[in-house]
C-alpha cells in the first residue's frame, strides 16, 4: 500500500468519526457544552504550543487554556439560565488582568509579544467559539437548546469545503488567494457557495420555517455567510501557519492535522452567524 493511499484512508477513517462524534455530541445540550469546551481548551493549547516556539515568545499556556474554556463555559451558563449574573465572568475578567500584570515580574525579554498573543489566544479562540452557546440557546424561551442552528454551521462549511475540493479540482483555474492559500481557486469557492444554498434550501424547507423562525431566504442568507467567513477563516489560519512556518498547526487527528486546522473556518464562521441572526433580529 502507498503512502499516498494509506494517508488518504486514515484521513477518511478519522473524517467519519470526527463528524460522529460531532453530530452524536449536538443531540443534548450538555453534551455539546462539554465537547466544546473540551475543543476550546485543546485549541487554546495547541495555539499557546505553536507561538512558544518564537523566539523571544512565552505565554502561559495553562493559564490562558483555562481561562479560555472557563469563558465558554461561563457563556454556556448565561446563555442557559443556569447563572443569571453577568458577574459569572469576573473569575475570568480577573484572569485576563492576572496575565498582563505578571509580565511585571517575569522578566521575559519582549513582554508586549507575550500579550499580544495571550490576548489573541482569548480573541481568536476562546470567544468565538464561545459564541456557539447563542446560536444554541437563545433561538427562543431562556435556557431552551436548539441544536439545528449550531449544526447547520458546520453542515455549512463540511458542504462548502466537499463542493470547493470536487469543483476546484474539475475545473478550478484561478488562484483565489495564492499568498496565503495557493490550492484554493475561485471557481470551487463559487462551486461549494451554490452547494451551501442548495443545502440552506434544503434545510429551510424540510423545518418549514419553524427552527428559529428563519425562512428559506434567511436559512440561504446564513449559508452564504458561513461560505464567505469560512473561507476567510481557513486563510486566516493559513497566513498564521505560513507565518509560523508550519505546515499542520499539530497532530492529535491523523490525517487532519491539529485542532487550529480542523476548526479555523469555524472560528470565524460562528460569531459571523451571530452577527448576521442579531441584525435580522431573529433573538
Amino acid at each position: 500500500m502507498t503512502d499516498k493511499k494509506q494517508n488518504f484512508i486514515v484521513r477518511t477513517i478519522t473524517g467519519v468519526l470526527f463528524v460522529a462524534i460531532l453530530v452524536t455530541c449536538f443531540f443534548r445540550a450538555q453534551s455539546m457544552i462539554m465537547l466544546f469546551a473540551l475543543i476550546t481548551g485543546l485549541t487554546i493549547w495547541e495555539f499557546g504550543r505553536l507561538v512558544n516556539e518564537w523566539d523571544d515568545i512565552q505565554i502561559n499556556r495553562f493559564i490562558s487554556t483555562v481561562a479560555g474554556v472557563y469563558f465558554f463555559l461561563a457563556m454556556a451558563g448565561y446563555c442557559t439560565g443556569m447563572a443569571a449574573s453577568p458577574t459569572v465572568f469576573i473569575p475570568y475578567l480577573i484572569t485576563i488582568i492576572y496575565l498582563i500584570i505578571s509580565e511585571l515580574f517575569m522578566k521575559a525579554p519582549n513582554p508586549v509579544n507575550n500579550w499580544a498573543y495571550t490576548m489573541l489566544s482569548q480573541m481568536y479562540i476562546a470567544l468565538p467559539l464561545s459564541t456557539i452557546n447563542l446560536l444554541a440557546f437563545q433561538t427562543g424561551e431562556e435556557g431552551q437548546y436548539n441544536a439545528l442552528l449550531p449544526l447547520s454551521i458546520f453542515i455549512f462549511l463540511w458542504v462548502n469545503d466537499t463542493g470547493a475540493y470536487c469543483v476546484g479540482s474539475l475545473i478550478g483555474k484561478h488562484k483565489l488567494f495564492p499568498r496565503v492559500s495557493p490550492g484554493k481557486t475561485w471557481e470551487g469557492s463559487v462551486g461549494g457557495g451554490l452547494l451551501v444554498l442548495v443545502a440552506a434550501a434544503v434545510i429551510g424547507w424540510l423545518t418549514n420555517g419553524e427552527t428559529a423562525s428563519l425562512s428559506i431566504p434567511v436559512w440561504m442568507g446564513l449559508g452564504l455567510v458561513v461560505v464567505v467567513f469560512g473561507t476567510l477563516g481557513d486563510l486566516v489560519e493559513s497566513m498564521f501557519k505560513r507565518t509560523l512556518g508550519v505546515k499542520d498547526s499539530g497532530n492529535i487527528l491523523p490525517g487532519h492535522g491539529g485542532m487550529l486546522d480542523r476548526f479555523d473556518s469555524s472560528l470565524m464562521a460562528i460569531p459571523a452567524a451571530v452577527v448576521y441572526l442579531f441584525t435580522l433580529s431573529l433573538f
